[in-house]
């Protein structure tokens, strides 16, 4: 389910090249980017990596691999394989306790959390137990969000509603944000998801865009830029991922591996005064092997941390005279 790469059903060749037709050009894209916005206090961006792009190593050498990445901030999902065996970081019935430990154990290694999957679909009859249990668990660790997002096969908008509302007061108080970004289906669209968000009307009831998502599950019919724009005040992280129609067949991939324009994604949150964790869900360049040892994860994990690094700085740069 997590896997960005074996997860998705590759359309053929034909519809490909139809998605690849509705993508805009650059010159289209520039055309419908607004204006600059006005320079207000910028956004603190806090570069993250999810742990979960070292999902087949053990927890601790994911942690480590961060940290030699360069890393200060990390997002935990969702499981690793430990002695052979596939385990959950944080069950979702496991004591607030454990989130405790384990955030611990981050910022001993100068790694702050700033993300943890919640795991569970809020539609999932279990959705708000659950949801309310990792609430708890952000809290103890002091991880400030909670992230959660419907089935491809599309969810039940009504019921989303009533539960985030029920949930809302205990995020406040327990100063976690629950946020919902795209996964296909009814909310395919960071447009799609802030309407639900703004129906709740709760400050701790939010919106993470994830524009690899969108081009994936809408096979390139919604221009990302377009769909950030409808929902940008709405948005209180990303899930970083890009993505990639040719060669074929279209995939995830790192952050400049594709056609997502962070450049221009970015620069519609960046000055916003709010503090946004840029969590990367994948790092993997496309239509090549993924790295066989550990170290050439590092080194993926250090380029799209450094792209990002690069993006801000250009976005953010000071304004002329």
């Amino acid at each position: 389910m997590y896997d960005p790469l074996t997860r998705r059903h590759f359309i053929a060749a034909g519809t490909a090249g139809l998605a690849l037709t509705n993508m805009p050009t650059t010159t289209e894209a520039a055309a419908v980017q607004p204006a600059q916005p006005p320079r207000n206090t910028p956004t603190r961006f806090q570069i993250a990596c999810m742990t979960l792009p070292y999902s087949q190593l053990p927890l601790a050498r994911a942690l480590q691999g961060l940290r030699t990445a360069g890393y200060s901030h990390v997002a935990w999902g969702t499981t690793h394989l430990e002695d052979g065996k596939r385990i959950p970081i944080i069950a979702r019935d496991a004591p607030v306790g454990r989130a405790k430990d384990l955030a611990s154990r981050c910022r001993d290694m100068g790694l702050e959390p700033v993300m943890m999957f919640s795991d569970i679909y809020p539609e999932n009859r279990e959705g708000f137990e659950v949801l309310r249990h990792r609430i708890l668990q952000a809290a103890a660790g002091r991880v400030p969000q909670v992230l959660t997002f419907g089935h491809t096969r599309g969810g039940n908008e009504k019921l989303w509603i009533e539960r985030f509302k029920q949930l809302a007061p205990i995020c406040r108080d327990n100063n976690v944000v629950l946020v919902v970004k795209q996964h296909g289906g009814e909310t395919g669209t960071g447009a799609a998801c802030a309407r639900i968000t703004r129906e709740v009307n709760h400050t701790h009831i939010k919106v993470n865009y994830d524009a690899g998502n969108v081009m994936d599950y809408l096979n390139g019919k919604v221009n990302p830029l377009e769909d950030l724009r409808a929902c940008a005040s709405e948005v209180r992280s990303f899930c970083i991922k890009d993505h990639r129609f040719f060669p074929e067949p279209h995939q995830d991939c790192g952050p400049g591996f594709g056609e997502v324009d962070h450049y221009r994604m970015l620069n519609l949150v960046a000055f916003t005064g709010l503090t946004m964790s840029l969590s990367c869900e994948n790092i993997f360049a496309p239509a090549v092997p993924r790295p066989q040892k550990p170290e050439g994860i590092d080194a993926l994990a250090r380029r799209a941390k450094e792209y990002l690094e690069l993006v801000i700085q250009a976005i953010q740069r000071p304004a002329k005279g």
